[in-house]
């Protein structure tokens, strides 16, 4: 696969929305060729499973910054040791294989929540960094979206109708 800039990628979407923003909703009617946040990730050469399942919409900036939007906030065990929460809003920054200045994404350490302020892609892992301190996953434990605790999406979807 050759490797393509993800600005590239990005200016694209942007040209081809006509905006400075690429802005998408869950909306399930199948009438818009907008890319769904978790394509948007692989576009970034990021696994879509670092965004659990739910995502109702998204904004992509121009600049790479980014806001992703869910029903409420998210729990997930990841690897089967780190409670993970997401809010209802997550932020940051997209660059050549970083997500950085994250915001509402946090990991539970000890009985503290600390918050990821940075993902980073290097070959067949990814490096998640809270505060100088990071650790390292393989990508292939990303390669699907997790569930978030708590909740059906199901009976989420229903009770918005």
């Amino acid at each position: 696969m050759a490797a393509t800039h993800p600005l590239l990628l990005l200016v694209a979407a942007v040209l081809a929305a006509g905006c400075g923003a690429v802005a998408a909703t869950a909306s399930g009617n199948g009438t818009t060729s907008t890319p769904t946040a978790y394509e948007m990730l692989e576009r970034y050469d990021f696994p879509r499973g670092i965004l659990p399942v739910g995502v109702e919409g998204y904004v992509l900036r121009e600049d790479g910054s980014f806001e992703v939007y869910f029903p409420r906030d998210c729990e997930f065990m990841l690897a089967r040791t780190w409670l993970v929460r997401y809010g209802a809003r997550i932020a940051g920054a997209a660059a050549s294989g970083s997500l950085t200045s994250l915001q509402g994404v946090y990991v539970k350490v000890l009985f503290v929540w600390l918050p990821v302020g940075e993902v980073d892609r290097a070959g067949d892992k990814l490096s998640f960094y809270i505060g100088p301190v990071s650790t390292s996953f393989p990508l292939a434990d990303f390669a699907d979206s997790p569930r978030c605790r708590g909740y059906d999406l199901a009976a989420t979807a229903a009770a918005a109708l």
